[in-house]
């Protein structure tokens, strides 16, 4: 019955007039249950009432929604506004609740924004997918997953939410294997299950992860290592530079060249940064990244010297 009375109300702001026998066809009832409906709905404060006549029907009273509403008009289309970017990232019944607001607010909402993931492939778009039923019915989830330290392990975590930094998606959620609450980046997880399982949430456990990767813990539970990595970078790779860095991270030379400093967690991900610049940066200090960049450009060089031990 409360999904009907819903029903009628939105027909109602959507159509303003409506007859009786045309709500009795929509909801497969009587005209006399109807009238019924329409008599809890008046009895509940709702100003519904029926006008006779040739254009006659059962309709709501003018301006009824946006006076019970206590809200501005501006409020509203921050409302539907803030409800239309959450529906680029989801299905086709998430965007219909925002129409469905508009209708009850009377106003348009304005697109202001537009995400493509036309990137990820459809492969990562179903990855998504998958984890984001999992967080919204409390589902557990199980994966396989490639960690820092190059091997393989399934894990079995309670998804608590889809975080999207620096560049990269992750997945925040409860690991029930390292038993405390873990970060996950979403390209190194591979074949993703939705089990059966339901979880209760864990609050107590989700409030004392810091997201701030520089305090990230690893998989032993130890305190990572993030340096402060100071870098040179010529000029000519400015657009990346401001692609890449925060303002406060960069300071502008005298000759028009960059030095930067950044706090990262040193792992693969940090010296694959530093090696896409080529030839237009150096690192300064830490000096055991310098070295260990200066061995990975002997390691490749190798490869390029020695062409007969290759297989082409």
């Amino acid at each position: 019955m409360l999904s009907r009375l819903f029903g009628i109300m939105y027909m109602l702001l959507n159509k303003e007039t409506v007859t009786a026998k045309e709500l009795a066809e929509h909801f497969e009832v009587s005209v006399r249950t109807i009238y019924r409906d329409v008599e809890v709905l008046s009895e509940a404060g709702i100003p519904v009432y029926a006008r006779k006549g040739k254009n006659g029907g059962i309709c709501l009273m003018e301006h009824f929604v946006l006076n019970k509403m206590l809200i501005t008009e501006e409020e509203q289309q921050q409302i539907l506004s803030a409800l239309l970017s959450v529906g680029e990232t989801t299905a086709s019944e998430e965007k219909e609740i925002v129409q469905k607001l508009g209708n009850f607010f009377k106003t348009e909402p304005v697109n202001w924004i537009a995400i493509d993931f036309s990137d990820w492939g459809s492969g990562q778009k179903q990855l998504y997918e998958d984890i984001k039923r999992a967080i919204l019915t409390s589902r557990v989830i199980s994966f396989d997953y490639y960690g820092q330290n190059r091997e393989m392990s399934r894990r079995i975590v309670e998804p608590v939410q889809l975080l999207f930094k620096e560049y990269t998606w992750y997945l925040s959620a409860y690991c029930r294997e390292r038993k405390a609450p873990r970060i996950f980046k979403l390209t190194r997880i591979k074949r993703l299950e939705v089990l059966e399982e339901c979880f209760e949430p864990r609050e107590e456990w989700y409030q004392k992860e810091d997201t701030n990767e520089e305090k990230q813990r690893d998989t032993k539970g130890e305190q990572v290592y993030a340096p402060l990595i100071t870098m040179w970078i010529d000029k000519k790779e400015a657009y990346r530079v401001y692609d890449r860095f925060g303002e406060s991270d960069i300071e502008i030379l005298e000759d028009g060249n960059f030095m930067v400093r950044v706090a990262y967690p040193l792992d693969e991900w940090v010296y694959s940064l530093i090696l896409s610049f080529g030839a237009s940066a150096k690192v300064l200090e830490p000096l055991e990244i310098r070295d260990e960049i200066r061995r990975r450009i002997a390691e490749m060089k190798k490869i390029y010297d020695v062409d007969e031990n290759l297989p082409y």
